[in-house]
């Protein structure tokens, strides 16, 4: 079906394209809002500066933190951390922040950090670094101290310093993330320079690789240097274990299970207290919905994603493109045998479907474009009206062609605007049909040369054709100077009947009129007078377009039109105007007025009929 083969076009261009990735954007934060806690991290935990924290240590600044954090490092090395990230950046020590100022002359405060720098060198710490991009220029790294560079094992800056960065959207929310953040440094600074993101350089030394190598493979996935990946959050924010900084520093640390659960895990040190800077934009939370997410949250996050392989991704291509198909193809199917508002609730229908479709997607860690495929369920609805518009205009114009001049414009317009569907190839229907035939004609015809034959025949059918035409009649054909005419066709009018009659009695006014206008017309023809013989029928039919493949025309034939034809005739041996069937007579109604009666017998039919000589048709 061209039309649904059209829509899909159009969604699988909207997706190749990312003509609606803001959208399906917007439906996968919505997922997650709605999801809650997807999975339970196994892999990472927090150890969070928190605000009791700073509660228990506010007489110390954080830039003098350095002892309390060798202490907490030490405490998870022998809990048995996997791999101990500090996502504070260290830019100064406390022996150079005093010497700044001119404070120290303690030759103890000379070593105040020396435990924090010992935790370094024993090679589980990850510290954070940072890239500063500068117009027109070389990017420059931003590094902690360089005391605590050379306490580094090896000087190793490649093995044990991240880079913090986040890859964030238009929308300043964070949803993806890079192995190696793109850095454009130097020639002199880039050989042993940090080139892992923080997160990705945890999860590397969590799963025993190597830092310098160009392609990893972690929980079932490859990933290179340069690609790009969707965060597989677990959560909001809370949902990764944490651990009040505070707590790593009590007597009995060792004993707190909470502690003793961080055994192989990555932890992360963070800051998650009132203030804090580091507090980002999330599918979880904005500034719109709920509240952001810490920056070292984010990244236990990104560390779980790559450890657990609940790794958010495209759904396969095969997959999209059923999904489309049928989607697709079923609602144009339906559109296109409804009307248009049923196709709207298929189309709206079908939306919802594709949002299903997109949150079961997402619960399995795929991400499908339910905005592309309302798209093209928007377009192959469009599609469908567009062609049904032309499609109907074409039928009324080819009804209009067909019927104008046949019957009245406002029958014409009662039937395209019916909605009512005539079936061209042949239909019965119960209709009435007229015939109407000049008595003497061809006396007349004998005595008026060919130009006043055909100017009377078109006087008197123009007036005659009025009256048909005003009760709603078709006018079939003319047979020289008889009239065919036919009564609920094509318009299926109920009382066609009683319109029959209204218009024979009609015929007869004119007819008698007409008298006089052919008396003054040829006055010295000697003319015999002029007059009508009209017989009517009620009965089934068969309409429809007859003939050949060069000339078509719209007719009816049946019985009830040779009876209709027969009774014409018959208005002679009554001696009558008008004849009509008894069938007529009661499908008309208590309203006419008859005259003579009498059962006849017609020419090709078994059975006599019974007629009525039409007197009168009450209004």
């Amino acid at each position: 079906m061209m039309m649904a083969v059209v829509a899909f076009v159009v969604a699988e261009g909207a997706y190749h394209f990312g003509a609606l990735s803001g959208l399906d954007q917007t439906y996968t934060d919505s997922w997650h809002r709605w999801s809650g806690i997807r999975y339970t991290p196994k892999h990472t935990a927090l150890v969070v500066v928190d605000d009791p924290s700073l509660a228990r240590y506010r007489e110390d600044p954080l830039v003098f933190w350095a002892p309390l954090h060798a202490k907490a490092i030490a405490t998870l090395r022998e809990a048995g951390a996997a791999v101990i990230g500090i996502d504070f950046l260290f830019s100064i020590t406390p022996e150079n922040w005093l010497n700044k100022y001119k404070l120290s002359k303690n030759e103890a405060l000379q070593n105040f950090d020396l435990a924090f720098r010992q935790e370094l060198n024993a090679g589980k710490v990850v510290l954070v670094g940072a890239i500063a991009h500068n117009e027109g220029k070389p990017d420059e790294l931003v590094l902690p101290d360089s005391d605590y560079l050379i306490s580094l094992p090896n000087t190793d800056l490649l093995s044990a310093i991240g880079l913090a960065d986040f890859v964030t959207d238009r929308d300043g929310s964070i949803r993806r993330y890079r192995m190696v953040p793109p850095v454009n440094l130097a020639k002199e600074m880039a050989a042993g320079a940090p080139r892992l993101s923080f997160s990705a350089l945890l999860a590397v030394r969590a799963a025993g690789l190597n830092p310098a190598a160009r392609g990893w493979s972690m929980g079932g996935f490859g990933y290179s240097a340069a690609s790009m990946h969707t965060i597989g959050f677990s959560g909001p924010q809370g949902t990764i274990p944490r651990v009040p900084f505070y707590k790593l520093l009590e007597k009995n640390a060792l004993d707190d299970p909470a502690i003793k659960a961080l055994r192989g895990k990555v932890v992360i040190i963070g800051g998650d207290y009132l203030g804090s800077n580091d507090t980002h934009a999330t599918p979880y939370g904005s500034s719109v919905f709920g509240a952001g997410m810490a920056g070292s949250e984010i990244q236990a996050n990104i560390v779980e994603t790559l450890l657990s392989g609940k790794t958010t991704g495209p759904a396969p291509d095969a997959v999209r493109w059923l999904v489309f198909a049928v989607v697709l193809l079923l609602s144009v199917a339906v559109c296109l045998r409804t009307t248009p508002r049923k196709g709207l609730l298929v189309i709206a229908t079908g939306a919802l479907l594709a949002l299903g479709i997109g949150y079961a997607s997402f619960q399995q860690f795929l991400l499908f474009p339910a905005a592309c495929l309302q798209l093209g369920l928007i377009a192959g609805f469009f599609f469908v009206l567009g062609s049904r518009l032309t499609r109907e205009e074409r039928d009324k114009a080819r009804i209009r062609n067909m019927f104008e001049g046949y019957v009245s414009d406002d029958v014409v317009n009662m039937l395209i605007n019916s909605g009512q569907r005539l079936d061209l190839g042949g239909q019965s229907m119960h209709i009435t049909v007229l015939f109407s035939d000049i008595r003497n004609f061809t006396t007349i015809t004998e005595k008026l040369s060919a130009h006043e034959t055909v100017e009377f025949l078109n006087v008197y059918f123009e007036r005659v054709i009025d009256v048909i035409r005003s009760e709603g009649g078709r006018i079939d054909k003319f047979i020289g100077d008889a009239v065919m005419a036919e009564f609920g066709v094509p318009y299926p009018f109920t009382d066609h009947a009683a319109r029959a009659l209204r218009a024979a009695a009609g015929m007869r006014r004119v007819a008698d009129e007409f008298k006089i206008w052919m008396r003054e017309r040829f006055p010295d023809k000697d003319l015999p007078e002029f007059g009508v013989g009209i017989g009517i029928h009620t009965g089934n039919a068969v309409v429809g377009n007859l003939g050949s493949a060069k000339r078509m025309e719209f007719t009816a034939i049946g019985d009830t039109v040779n009876v209709a034809s027969r009774l014409e005739g018959e208005t002679k041996t009554m001696r009558c105007v008008i004849v009509a069937s008894a069938d007529t007579v009661r499908a008309a109604g208590d309203k006419v007025v008859t005259g003579r009666h009498d059962t006849l017998k017609v020419k090709g039919r078994a059975e006599p009929i019974e007629v009525y000589e039409i007197l009168e048709i009450k209004a």
